[in-house]
């Protein structure tokens, strides 16, 4: 953190892992932040200097290099829910039971399966949450009817959901009442309501594919450490990603 320019106060407690930008925002208006002894303002720019507390305990800044961050592949089973309020039953991150304090990158619903990011970097959700990066995420959908061509075709296309048209997007047969979908787009529950609105429901689930990280054998419930490579080739991809939301972030489908 530069001691001459400050960070935002919500950017330096969603750097800490704690949160995200939005959720931190919330505990300062809801005043669980206290800096230097006062309820700050949002915006508070926060320096070197400064102390901020959250719920009574303090939070520091962490290394600029990013080298104590943590950043996990999780297969998710079916029943787990992606929040971190412990209170809630089959929580996401009692389930993962990680020494470090960490939060999911987006979402999938409690009846979903498969892939998803957890991190303690701020940065890294709020770039890879935005819609118009064009991030790919892939899924294994099973639905109760056999797919047609027609079905597939429609999918592609786009269908009108939530008063707007889905983006263009890959589908793919890949059995009787199976198929794979590849979103650039992340509107809440959006293969679940694509489905329903051509007349299928989905029966189950599965993400295998967020960008370049892949489930590969990581079975139901395991997690492991992004590698060395991972973290690269995100860097990289995310270089020119804004993080100016202008579509809605990613939601459970």
């Amino acid at each position: 953190m530069s001691s001459d320019l400050g960070k935002r106060l919500n950017k330096f407690i969603s750097d800490t892992g704690l949160c995200s930008r939005r959720e931190a925002d919330k505990l300062i208006e809801q005043n669980r932040v206290m800096v230097n002894g006062r309820a700050p303002e949002l915006g508070t720019k926060i320096f070197s200097t400064d102390k901020v507390f959250v719920d009574g305990k303090r939070v520091g800044a962490v290394a600029e290099d990013k080298s104590d961050r943590i950043y996990l592949v999780y297969n998710k089973p079916i029943g787990i829910t992606c929040t971190t309020e412990r209170h809630v039953k089959g929580n996401i991150i009692d389930a993962i039971g990680h020494k470090e304090r960490i939060f999911p990158i987006g979402r999938l619903d409690k009846p979903s399966e498969g892939l998803i990011l957890l991190t303690s970097d701020g940065d890294i959700v709020n770039k890879i949450l935005r819609a118009e990066n064009a991030h790919e995420k892939e899924y294994e959908v099973t639905v109760n009817q056999p797919v047609s061509e027609r079905f597939l075709q429609k999918m592609a296309r786009g269908v009108p959901i939530l008063g707007t048209v889905t983006k263009p997007c890959v589908v793919r047969p890949r059995g009787k009442f199976q198929f794979t979908i590849i979103l650039t787009q992340g509107l809440n529950r959006q293969i679940r309501r694509m489905c329903e609105f051509l007349g299928y429901e989905v029966t189950k689930l599965k993400r295998t594919r967020i960008m370049h990280f892949e489930l590969g054998r990581l079975r139901s419930g395991q997690w492991r450490d992004v590698s060395e490579q991972e973290l690269a080739t995100l860097n990289a991809a995310l270089k020119h990603s804004t993080k100016a939301a202008k579509s809605p972030a990613v939601k459970g489908k």
